[in-house]
């Protein structure tokens, strides 16, 4: 991993809630607002920015862990902002605290762990992955 990467670092993303976003399972829309799926999938983007730069050309991040607490709606159309703090880094574990807010205030809040590994280990990891099969 790059030098650099300091706690406090912060990447934000904007979205707006779209059809494929809502709360459905096996094709049924359940609640037809921003799923917590879509949430998680968005907190963990953000982290990702975070340790894009610093990133060596043999390296890669993975996700090791997602916690999440989905608080309020966010309806169709709607504008979701995602920030992604920095507030520990240990050997090769990056953990981020995420806030997602809308119009109303903040509607979920979570922790993401990426684990940065070299890309030939991840590869590895793979290969027995698929050989279980």
């Amino acid at each position: 991993m790059k030098r650099g990467m300091e706690l406090g670092r912060e990447e934000t993303i904007e979205i707006i809630v779209t059809e494929d976003m809502f709360a459905s399972f096996e094709g049924e829309v359940v609640h037809p607002v921003y799923s917590t799926v879509a949430m998680t999938y968005h907190m963990e983007w953000v982290s990702r920015k975070i340790i894009l730069p610093f990133l060596e050309d043999d390296e890669e991040g993975m996700g090791a862990s997602v916690k999440l607490n989905h608080l309020a709606p966010s309806l169709l159309g709607s504008t979701v902002t995602l920030t992604a703090t920095l507030v520990e880094l240990v050997d090769n574990a990056v953990i981020t605290k995420v806030t997602a807010y809308n119009h109303l205030g903040i509607i979920g809040k979570g922790e993401v762990k990426q684990v940065i590994l070299p890309k030939d280990m991840i590869a590895e990891k793979l290969k027995s992955a698929s050989s279980l099969h």
